[in-house]
């Protein structure tokens, strides 16, 4: 197949989080045989942040690990009907201008033979529900959610039959135990302070754990503000700004532990939705404890493939136990990984994908490539 997908950014992963997965995806595609081409607007938020404060050898970490992943830009004058042309599949990620999720499916509309899916992997259809009911999906031929609560808010907005649940995964190709163990010291935790969402939870469950078990805690990430930097300072954490996600499976490997604290969306409106990092962190072969989070949709072994704090006091055991445990720190690599390779890689996700566009290829593939052909 001829896939088109339309990104905010592939190369910059700076506060943008389905970069991770999408790379993942898209390298299992062309591993298959599929042509694949991916555009990002001119001007990208994220990109434009990177450069800003690392430079273009801020994107050496991923040129290197994703040397067959590649994207072009696009302007808002751009002939999108070009850019799609000859597509089987187009695919729009949610964090996209509201006027080219119109445009694309107004070609739609004019009989191009393309399955068009919107891929939607954030919160804001419960936070900023009428912003997401602005994009005109009328023409549409499904939804790609990330979680099937996700799922349930669009199937309440009319899309019965045609939404999808499709989580996220660890791309296994780079992110893997490994090949030689070196020493592991501290805590490790990588992600972004964002809106102040989850301070307290951040306090509670990270922060004040690790003081109180005198391990060192190492974080990574963006967005952090002078009040969140003078809290970290507080705590003795160690803060190092952002780090390409290519270079995460290095960073894990030098700590006993990370921590997966939720976002507050994700523990209370939108459960059983893991960040990317659980994933990736399972498939690293680093033990992980995570904050409350109901795993509503069975996608892991609580307590088997990650600890479960319900409270700090808890969290602060449940380090403890990690760091005076050895026999417990393996049993849960073990776990972990073997949960991530049965079910949640980025080849699992193709299958999926692929499955999916099976069942609504013989609605809009048509011989001639030329006409729609309606059933």
């Amino acid at each position: 197949m001829k896939i088109v997908y339309f990104t905010h950014s592939l190369s910059s992963c700076w506060n943008h989080g389905n970069a991770h997965f999408l790379r993942g995806v898209l390298r299992d595609l062309i591993a298959r045989g599929h042509e694949v081409s991916v555009w990002e607007p001119e001007g990208a938020w994220s990109l434009q942040n990177l450069v800003a404060d690392h430079g273009e050898a801020g994107l050496d970490a991923y040129r290197q690990a994703y040397p067959e992943l590649s994207s072009r830009t696009y302007t808002p004058l751009a002939q999108l009907d070009r850019l799609v042309d000859g597509a089987d599949l187009v695919i729009v990620h949610e964090w996209n201008d509201h006027h080219l999720v119109a445009r694309l499916g107004a070609i739609r509309r004019g009989g191009a033979p393309f399955t068009l899916l919107f891929h939607d992997t954030h919160h804001r259809a419960v936070s900023e529900p009428a912003s997401m009911q602005a994009y005109d999906l009328e023409d549409y031929d499904g939804v790609l959610a990330f979680g099937e609560t996700l799922s349930e808010v669009y199937r309440g907005w009319g899309w019965q039959g045609r939404v999808w649940t499709w989580h996220e995964a660890a791309d296994t190709r780079h992110f893997h135990p490994p090949a030689q163990e070196q020493e592991r010291q501290g805590l490790v935790w990588i992600g972004n302070w964002g809106d102040g969402e989850r301070t307290t939870e951040l306090e509670d469950f990270l922060f004040r754990p690790a003081q109180e078990t005198n391990l060192p805690l190492d974080i990574y990430g963006v967005r952090y503000p002078d009040e969140a930097k003078a809290t970290l300072a507080r705590y003795g954490v160690r803060y190092h700004g952002w780090a390409p996600n290519a270079r995460a499976p290095e960073i894990f490997a030098r700590h006993l532990a990370t921590v997966h604290v939720p976002r507050r969306f994700y523990s209370t409106i939108l459960p059983g939705i893991p960040t990317i990092r659980v994933f990736e962190a399972l498939a690293c072969g680093i033990p992980l404890v995570s904050a409350p989070w109901e795993d509503a949709e069975h996608l892991f072994r609580p307590g088997q493939d990650y600890l479960v704090a319900r409270n700090g006091a808890e969290m602060t055991r449940q380090l403890r136990d990690l760091q005076n445990d050895a026999g417990l720190r393996e049993h849960l690599v073990q776990s972990g990984l073997e949960t991530i390779l049965d079910r949640h890689t980025c080849a699992h996700r193709v299958d999926e994908l692929l499955d999916i566009v099976a069942t609504l290829r013989p609605q809009t593939a048509t011989p001639d490539r030329h006409q729609r052909i309606v059933a």
